[in-house]
């Protein structure tokens, strides 16, 4: 790649287009740029790590990485990987080989190909289920990585430090199977042949009730199914999910998952390149905002799709196993694992390593070695920790300011934020340096309103309506529709299992409160015993939500309106109406006015 060596700042289309590839988009720092110089451009790297696993030699290198050559912080996304900005491009050979020879990679973490795999970041030694999923989301990585070498020619001069033979022997079989047409023959790209995937592809993988991976918004899940000793016998596989969407372009929509069946754990892989193919040669490549898997299965309808996967796979797929009520999981605070050691789930606001936090961290990890994960939720879990190193570590991290996975706030333990502004090139509106003052003010509105410092739901918060934060699962979702703007998404599940609804095209942030009070007050008085925010707007419809806001007045609004006499028996009909319906006597009389001046 000349581009990488050349004098400039950046690198020309072609080169940005191939660097996806290769895990990493050119960016344009919006808010460094100097008047009459034009962009000021640097680089994201992200990379590959399956089911979250970091060892601690790649730990101590991203650190060093970020403080050296990127801005001195890092982010964990919400797909288990790290993000480190501010890389320039003189220096992305020495980021990119350091991260190579020390036990990392980057390669596929962008571009039209498999993305990292996910699984659940549960620390449990003792349940083979977990183990199961985090083995497999590495066969799987495995399984799908580009094969070429053209990642190490560039990068390390062809040297390469991770050989085929270190992946399991049974995904090194199954990829060069070719029985029935899932491969290009003597292709140095055997799945992907010369043009890749229509679009990215994402895969998760999970246990059965364990929904930490937001199993459903993946064109791949899978979910792992053992016998009652705890052996492997299959997966059940879901298809089709995913997020990205366009404002006001009514084709595009985010989508949930649908089941296709049952594969027995030998056959896995066969499965997964049959599914993988299928999107290669019939996803669309005309309209890249419509070539994600999910629409081929929303145009072909399931039973179709099944038909032409099995074409690929072979065989037919068993019927989908029976699961238990999923449930959100974030495993923060302190855990057993189950084999004589602790793990310890660190709450991290929007994913951010900064500061004393980062600090603390590098001290602990690095004192005692220690292996991390990140999870989907973009936190991080210190692992393999000894029970006498327990109190040193509580000490290191409360000295430094951060605090027990319980004494955070809810509303910020269960949110999340992309990085959006001023970095992403697609952020319309800001996100991650947004969120936590919205977090606050909604705080304080339910403090107003009565609510119980524990009340929460899950929050999410994109700068575009792409999706990465997966906000259209939130039981409250802002999606950035511009500047100080969003669109105002609700009725999510707490398990992440049901889709939310645009409730309101653009809301201004000055507008917060006005536009949730009414939706929180009437949650708060009509809402069923354990009923979660989500749950109450997907049961009473946004109809009726819509009628309450319009009515509504606040406490605030109405000691400031002009009075109107009534008379005595008027007045004592709408103190009835408003005890009966629940609402304040200005709320029903506003809504009486309004009725008759309409």
């Amino acid at each position: 790649m000349e581009e990488l060596v050349n004098e400039n700042s950046y690198i020309n289309e072609d080169a940005v287009q191939l660097m996806k590839f290769h895990g990493s988009y050119q960016q344009d720092h919006r808010e460094k740029r100097a008047f009459g110089q034009g962009k000021f451009y640097q680089f994201m790297m992200r990379t590959r790590q399956p089911g979250g696993t970091v060892p601690n030699q790649l730990y101590l290198t991203m650190d060093d990485l970020s403080e050296q050559y990127g801005n001195g912080t890092l982010r964990l996304t919400t797909r288990q990987t790290y993000q480190l900005h501010g890389v320039l491009k003189q220096d992305l050979k020495t980021v990119f080989s350091s991260v190579i020879k020390n036990m990392g990679s980057t390669l596929a973490a962008c571009g039209d190909v498999n993305r990292n795999v996910l699984a659940s970041p549960a620390p449990y030694k003792n349940r083979p289920e977990y183990q199961y999923a985090t083995q497999y989301a590495n066969d799987i990585a495995d399984l799908l990585a580009p094969q070429s070498g053209a990642y190490y020619d560039v990068w390390l001069d062809g040297e390469k430090f991770f050989s085929h033979e270190m992946e399991n022997p049974k995904v090194t079989a199954d990829r060069a199977f070719n029985g029935y047409g899932t491969n290009f023959e003597n292709s140095p790209e055997p799945i992907y042949g010369n043009l890749f995937l229509p679009r990215k592809f994402k895969v998760a993988v999970t246990v059965p009730g364990d929904n930490s991976v937001d199993l459903f918004t993946n064109d791949l899940g899978l979910v792992v199914i053992t016998s009652p000793s705890g052996e492997l016998e299959g997966f059940d596989i879901v298809v089709g999910g995913g997020m990205g969407r366009t404002h006001r372009n009514e084709s595009t929509f985010a989508r949930l998952a649908d089941a296709i069946g049952y594969v027995p754990k030998e056959d896995i892989f066969h499965a997964v390149k049959a599914i993988v193919a299928t999107q290669r040669d019939y996803g669309r490549r005309d309209d890249r905002k419509m070539s994600r898997l999910k629409y081929l299965v929303n145009e072909w309808g399931i039973d179709k799709f099944r038909s032409v996967v099995e074409q690929y796979y072979g065989k037919r797929f068993q019927p989908f196993r029976p699961l238990p009520k999923w449930e959100f999981k974030d495993f923060l605070g302190w855990m057993d694992q189950g084999d004589g050691k602790l793990a310890y789930g660190i709450y991290v606001q929007n994913g951010r390593l900064k500061g004393d936090l980062k600090k603390a961290l590098r001290r602990v990890i690095e004192r005692y070695e220690l292996p991390v994960r990140l999870t989907p939720n973009q936190n991080i879990i210190l692992e393999n920790i000894e029970e006498t190193w327990k109190a040193d570590i509580v000490s290191t991290l409360s000295g430094a300011g951060i605090k027990d996975p319980d004494a955070i706030d809810s509303l910020d333990r269960y949110s999340m934020a992309c990085p959006a502004l001023p970095l992403c090139g697609l952020a319309i509106g800001e996100a991650e340096r947004g969120l936590p003052d919205i977090t606050n003010r909604i705080r304080a509105l339910m403090n107003k309103l009565g609510f119980g410092p524990d009340e929460h739901f899950h929050i999410r918060m994109t700068g575009c309506p792409n999706g990465c934060t997966r906000p259209y699962m939130a039981e409250l979702g802002f999606v950035g529709d511009g500047p100080n703007s969003y669109q105002l998404w609700l009725g999510g599940t707490a398990a992440q299992t049901r889709l939310a609804e645009p409730f309101m095209e653009r809301m201004k942030v000055q507008n917060l409160e006005s536009t949730l009070e009414p939706i929180l007050v009437l949650f708060h008085q009509q809402r069923r015993p354990t009923e979660t925010l989500g749950d109450f707007c997907a049961r009473v419809g946004f109809e009726a939500i819509r009628k309450y806001s319009y009515g509504y007045v606040s406490e605030a609004d109405a000691s400031k309106l002009p009075q109107v006499g009534l008379p005595a028996d008027l007045y004592k009909s709408l103190e009835a109406i408003a005890t009966k319906q629940g609402k304040s006597l200005a709320h029903v009389a506003c809504e009486a006015v309004r009725q008759y001046v309409q």
